[in-house]
């Protein structure tokens, strides 16, 4: 059970690691405009080697940036819940932490899979079509790797869980 556990908060540790960089930095797109290299990122594009602020509320913008500090919110309690598994408090009976932290790091998982699907229909089917030569950039596959972190450490943690209640009911009677 501690095992599966301690996978878990590694990919979790690795996950928000992740996360917070890909919605930090400034690469999900690079294309080039009027013969220059640009790129841009959820915050900020930068041409010509100079970065500005994107001060447009564009919908699709804020909501993955809304969906991914919603996923490193809940992948953080999920890694708090997870750490405080391993601890041997009295739980209650309803409430398993082992369970609890696959929870919030499958929910972790949902809201970057929307903050990814948002961007990447809107990218394909607006940008793309706007700017000729372009590609997604490697903040944009962090966000992808991030996914898979938080999705495997959701996995290690509902396996403790099945593990951890299998030995609780086939105990001593």
């Amino acid at each position: 059970m501690y095992s599966f556990m301690g996978g878990g908060l590694f990919c979790a540790w690795v996950g928000n690691i992740l996360l917070v960089v890909s919605t930090a930095t400034d690469y999900w797109m690079q294309y080039r405009l009027s013969g220059a290299f640009a790129h841009q990122g959820l915050w900020r594009y930068c041409l010509g080697g100079k970065c500005y602020l994107q001060t447009e509320s564009i919908a699709y913008w804020n909501a993955t940036r809304a969906f991914m500090i919603l996923s490193s919110l809940t992948c953080f309690a999920g890694i708090v819940v997870g750490i405080l598994a391993f601890a041997q408090l009295p739980a209650t009976p309803r409430l398993s932490r082992p369970f609890s932290a696959g929870a919030l790091f499958f929910t972790s998982t949902l809201f970057v899979l929307l903050a990814m699907a948002v961007y990447t229909g809107v990218t394909v089917n607006f940008l793309g079509k706007r700017f000729g030569d372009w590609r997604f950039s490697w903040s944009y596959i962090l966000g992808w790797v991030a996914l898979l972190m938080t999705f495997f450490a959701g996995i290690f943690y509902m396996c403790a869980y099945r593990m951890h209640e299998c030995r609780r009911l086939s105990g001593p009677r």
